[in-house]
Formats: C-alpha cells, sequence, structure tokens
C-alpha cells in the first residue's frame, strides 16, 4: 500500500505541473494586465506604471514570469497579490478557511442524508415516502443552489413578520448573511465558534441540497439492483434477518459509486459553495476570486487555483484508498 501512495503521488507532479501551466498560460492570454488599469488613473504617472512593471515581472516573457512563480511555489510561495502588495498565502488563507467550513459541513449533511434516505426510498419502493423523496430530490437536482438560497432567505423573513404579528418575537430562525454577528469578537472562543455553526448551516444546506439529491437518487438505484441480485437471494435463504441484509450486504457494495466520487467532491462543493457565498455574504473563496479576477490580480487567481487542483488530486488518491476499504477484492500492491 505504501509504494502504491508514493507511485500515486509521483504520478500527480506532471498532472500538478500541466495544470500550472494551463492556468497560467490562460491567465496571459486575458488582454491588459492590473498596472493598465492602473494607468487609467489620473494620478498614476507613467514612471511608477513601468517601476511596478518591472518589479512584478511583468516586463519579462510568460515562460519566464512561469519558471519563477513555480519555483517560489516549491518554497511555499504563491507570489506578490497586485492590488494589496501582500503575500497571495497570507491573502487567501482566510478565505480558504471560511470555505472549508462549509464545505466540511455539506460533505457531512450530504452523507448523513442522502444514506439513509437512499436505503429508506429502495426498501420501499413506490411508496407514497419513495415518491415524495423523489419529488424533492428532483427538485433538488433542478433548481440552481443561489436561487434556493435566495427563496429560503424570503422564507426566513416571511417567517419572521408572521412571529412578530403573532407572538412579538422578532428574531430570525436562522442568520441569513455574513460569517459571524457583529460583535462576536468581545465573545468567548466558543460562542464564537458555536456563531459560525449557526451562520454556516443555512447555506451548508443549500449547498448539500443537489448532492443529496443526486446521491439519493444513485444509492436507490444501486441499492435496488443489489436487493433483487442472486447473493441477497442466498444471504435470505441462509436465515439472515432483512437488516442484515439490507445494511451488511446490500449496502457495502451499493456505497462503491460513493466512494469513487469523493476525488471530484472537494472542488465541486467548493464551487457549489461559490454563488452561495455570495449571496449570503460569506467571505470565502469565490468572492475572493471574484475581486481578483476583476483586478485582474493573476497572482491571487493562480494561488486559488492551485489549492483546488492540489485537492482534486488529493481527493483522487483518498478515493482509491477508500476503495479498497469499502470492496475486498481491490488491492494495491
Amino acid at each position: 500500500m505504501f509504494a502504491y501512495v508514493v507511485r500515486r503521488f509521483l504520478n500527480l507532479v506532471p498532472t500538478f505541473i500541466g495544470a500550472t501551466i494551463l492556468a497560467f498560460l490562460v491567465a496571459q492570454l486575458v488582454p491588459g494586465d492590473f498596472l493598465q488599469q492602473r494607468a487609467l488613473e489620473p494620478n498614476v504617472r507613467p514612471e511608477t506604471i513601468e517601476r511596478l512593471r518591472q518589479q512584478f515581472g511583468l516586463d519579462l516573457p510568460w515562460t519566464v514570469q512561469y519558471i519563477r512563480w513555480f519555483g517560489s511555489l516549491l518554497q511555499g510561495d504563491l507570489g506578490l497579490s497586485f492590488s494589496s502588495n501582500q503575500p497571495v498565502t497570507n491573502l487567501i488563507a482566510a478565505p480558504i478557511r471560511n470555505s472549508m467550513v462549509l464545505v466540511i459541513m455539506s460533505i457531512v449533511l450530504l452523507y448523513v442524508m442522502a444514506v439513509p434516505l437512499g436505503v429508506y426510498t429502495a426498501v420501499r419502493q413506490y411508496s407514497l415516502a419513495d415518491q415524495s423523496i423523489s419529488a424533492l430530490a428532483y427538485f433538488g437536482l433542478a433548481i440552481p443552489n443561489f436561487f434556493f438560497a435566495q427563496i429560503l432567505i424570503l422564507g426566513l423573513f416571511t417567517l419572521r413578520t408572521f412571529t412578530r404579528e403573532t407572538f412579538g418575537y422578532n428574531e430570525l430562525l436562522l442568520p441569513v448573511a455574513q460569517m459571524t454577528s457583529s460583535n462576536a469578537l468581545d465573545w468567548p472562543w466558543y460562542r464564537q465558534a458555536w456563531d459560525v455553526f449557526v451562520h454556516a448551516l443555512m447555506p451548508t444546506f443549500v449547498i448539500a441540497t443537489s448532492g443529496i439529491a443526486g446521491f439519493t437518487r444513485v444509492l436507490r438505484a444501486q441499492m435496488i439492483e443489489y436487493l433483487s441480485s442472486d447473493f441477497i437471494r442466498t444471504a435470505r435463504a441462509k436465515g439472515l434477518g432483512e437488516r442484515s441484509v439490507t445494511y451488511k450486504h446490500a449496502l457495502r457494495p451499493a456505497v462503491i459509486p460513493f466512494v469513487a466520487g469523493i476525488g471530484g467532491l472537494l472542488p465541486v462543493l467548493i464551487g457549489g459553495a461559490g454563488l452561495v457565498e455570495v449571496v449570503v455574504s460569506w467571505p470565502g473563496i469565490t468572492p475572493t476570486l471574484l475581486e481578483a479576477i476583476s483586478r485582474q490580480d493573476i497572482y491571487v487567481v493562480l494561488g486559488l487555483v492551485v489549492v483546488t487542483t492540489f485537492l482534486l488530486m488529493i481527493g483522487n488518491l483518498l478515493s482509491d484508498l477508500l476503495l479498497s476499504v469499502v470492496d475486498p477484492r481491490i488491492r494495491y500492491d
């Protein structure tokens, strides 16, 4: 197993280099740069623009710029932000951490809800509960998550209006904007952590909705197929209980597609969190990325691309290792 992991890491090196070259080339193909925008400002002198161009190395060929940037990347340095003149690592650390709060909570919610719902609908095929859950799943797959977030925000404000007029209670059931309360810095750390958790509940549910819907439908189909298989009939003929047959014999092979999909789960969820972060004003990756793109701050954009690529590669490796745990027939030598 250790030799396989080492080989996989070595195979990921050219993939990572190719991805960074492609991202750097695309960034260079965009017309103009950050300094051309600065040159349009009336209080910026041409000499200042030329000095900054030399300082950031923008006067060099893109190949030389890439080699310099990749050399710094190998040392853990993602370069300097053009707009703030700060290290990119410091600039994107907080947004990545904030987005990972939503991503991790979404992954937990995804599996906690999708697996029981998929099993339940499979063993109660064509029942009223199965049809209801299927209808909700189609709704979750069809509606864009950013639009669903706006619907929930409107619903929470409508509910507050109702409770205020009926019971005199004028608080929202859940926060709908920002990551923390305005006075959270004055609270103890455990209360701050709880405040972040409460603020993350609504966007987490929105982000996980489409994943829950899709995984529930896939698991339902897998479970129905395995429950009608010969080895399941054999297990029942041996006198095993229905619970053991369902969860021990049918569920284990049915979750293999889930495990195989872990590789792309982190980048997909981060991408899915994107517009939701904008809607709820969550200080995550997407607002930072959009601001960097608007300013043509390419090293900030490349830093976020590097993080996403790294998560994708680590996720693929993790899914391969977990497959050997779920399916004993798979062995890596």
